[in-house]
């Protein structure tokens, strides 16, 4: 292999490995990444290091210290709500776009094709997290769908860099559900959001398609509620140690959220 594609198959990598690693929370919120020994953990050398530090900091899931170097980030609900507003904001304009841009109903048979794999999953649900494990598969590919309908590399790039957030993708909290009766019942609501957004874009309704998947990103609001009011549930949620939660002082003065 060439040196320089070399370099970025272990930057890549390393890459992956540091998210996965945050995500797991083996990094507390506000903690110091000591480059040396995390170098070595990843098997790379502290320059291609950085480049991954440099994008999970565009990500968001680490920040720059003004006196060098980086500490795992932590995110407020308040940010986690943002972030989640943004994605709908986007997602509403893919669909918008979609529906003027979108001619032809074979355009439809992907995106189609997914919705009837999600009502074959449904159907035969099982309680626990395997089903909602493919769903998770599923959905990820309804969105990525939605988003090519739209025709634009702008929205694409955009919406990329919005899921790139934490919690602020489609999937962010359903394994919360995985083991209440909620799992279900989220999905069967979000299957009747797919089905509204493919029917206005193919009746190329533009204002109702984006009002659809706006509310549609709102299930994601809805999930996270549910998981703070029980949280013993964040454990099912990849990244929960990066987040802040307000104490009683801030809830009693309204802040914090």
């Amino acid at each position: 292999m060439p040196r320089a594609k070399k370099d970025e198959s272990q930057t890549l990598r390393a890459l992956l490995q540091m998210r996965e690693l945050l995500l797991r929370g083996e990094f507390r919120s506000g903690e110091r990444i000591r480059e040396i020994p995390l170098a070595a953990r990843l098997h790379v050398s502290r320059t291609p290091l950085r480049l991954v530090l440099g994008r999970l900091e565009e990500e968001g899931l680490v920040a720059a210290r003004p006196t060098g170097g980086f500490i795992a980030s932590e995110f407020s609900v308040r940010d986690i709500r943002d972030g989640i507003e943004l994605r709908g904001a986007l997602e509403g304009t893919a669909a918008k776009l979609a529906a003027e841009r979108v001619t032809k109903s074979e355009d439809l048979a992907e995106i189609r094709k997914c919705l009837a794999r999600i009502d074959r999953l449904t159907q035969r649900w099982t309680s626990g997290t395997d089903s909602l494990a493919k769903y998770i598969v599923l959905n990820a590919q309804f969105h990525d769908q939605l988003v090519d309908l739209a025709q634009s590399p702008m929205v694409r790039r955009a919406v990329a860099r919005a899921v790139a957030l934490p919690f602020a993708s489609p999937n962010a909290f359903l394994m919360g559900h995985a083991l209440k009766k909620e799992g279900r019942e989220i999905v069967t609501l979000s299957q009747v959001h797919h089905r509204a957004i493919v029917d206005a874009i193919a009746h190329r309704e533009p204002a109702r398609a984006e009002a659809m998947a706006r509310e549609h990103s709102r299930l994601a609001r809805t999930s996270l509620e549910m998981i703070l009011r029980d949280k013993h549930l964040l454990s099912q949620v990849p990244g929960a140690s990066l987040i802040r939660f307000p104490d009683m002082a801030e809830r009693e003065a309204g802040r914090g959220v």
